[in-house]
């Protein structure tokens, strides 16, 4: 499972599972992926379940 969060400047992929990892990075500064990460980890219980909730378990 992943997510892509968005700027207006950039873009960065980060895969939920097994753990949170960076996997792709467009136009961010490394202080903005540092940035992002720590929300994501924040937020990752929560993100997962709004993804099954519109999504479904399968």
């Amino acid at each position: 499972m992943h997510i892509h969060v968005t700027a207006n400047h950039g873009e960065a992929k980060f895969w939920l599972e097994p753990e949170i990892t960076l996997a792709v990075n467009h136009g961010l500064s490394a202080h903005e992926v540092r940035e992002l990460q720590h929300v994501v980890e924040e937020q990752r219980d929560d993100i997962i379940q709004y993804w099954h909730d519109h999504f479904g378990n399968d």
